[in-house]
């Protein structure tokens, strides 16, 4: 598991693209057959990726979470952005398709996952955060949830947001978790620009074409314009 320590709005301007990609950018989430982690300070969130190829992959318990299994104290959200796939949660199998969603609570102690076939596997992209009250593991099938249509064509940003852990949707304690789909001839997500002051967010991108750039403008909110002045000779 690989650890990344929180940074300060007030450190982005002196960042470089090396820099922010370094701290912000996880890469290489899907390797066959192993389950690759990070944990942020941001919120002591772990995300993972999972892709099993040739046999069933099980999420193992991190030291750096000081648990002795994953789930002890936490919870997360799965969502399965590749082939047809199986969650297996204290012996109950979930099939999860493309698209499709599965919430676990805390307290959950053996999760595996497993693709329906080794050529076009499944990736099963995990969001966690600590969890103070348990609620019960919840599949969510790709395209249901709280469906919100959002944006315009003439901004180039409508698009459909499905909400699965959503206050209206499946319970959690901390996890909120949707997917969302732009339309033909769209390209921004989250415009117009905004914050979010009470939690960190994660962003995983999939099925982009090839020639496709994401594009995140980082930083705070520009500072109101100031008029200066100079006197004596030009």
């Amino acid at each position: 598991m690989e650890q990344r320590y929180a940074t300060s709005p007030e450190q982005i301007p002196g960042m470089d693209t090396a820099e922010l990609r370094r701290r912000y950018l996880v890469e290489d989430l899907f390797v066959a057959d192993e389950v690759r982690a990070v944990y942020t300070h941001h919120d002591r969130v772990v995300l993972a990726g999972i892709q099993p190829v040739t046999g069933t992959v099980v999420l193992p318990g991190f030291p750096e979470i000081r648990s002795d299994h994953f789930f002890e104290h936490r919870e997360a959200g799965i969502v399965n952005v590749g082939g047809a796939g199986t969650i297996t949660v204290d012996g109950t199998d979930h099939k999860v398709g493309k698209g499709a969603c599965l919430y676990v609570g805390r307290g959950a102690q053996d999760v595996a996952f497993a693709s329906a076939d080794g050529g076009d596997p499944a990736r099963f992209y995990l969001f966690s955060a600590p969890a103070h009250t348990a609620y019960p593991t919840t599949p969510v099938e790709a395209g249901g949830g709280t469906v919100r249509e959002l944006g315009d064509g003439v901004t180039s940003n409508r698009r459909t947001l499905n909400q699965y852990i959503h206050e209206n949707g499946v319970r959690s304690c901390q996890v909120v978790m949707g997917v969302t789909t732009l339309h033909e001839g769209s390209m921004w997500n989250t415009m117009p620009a905004h914050t979010h002051d009470r939690r960190m967010e994660a962003y995983l991108y999939f099925d982009l074409p090839a020639d496709a750039r994401i594009v995140h403008l980082m930083g705070e909110r520009p500072r109101p314009a100031t008029s200066w002045w100079r006197t004596g000779r030009r």
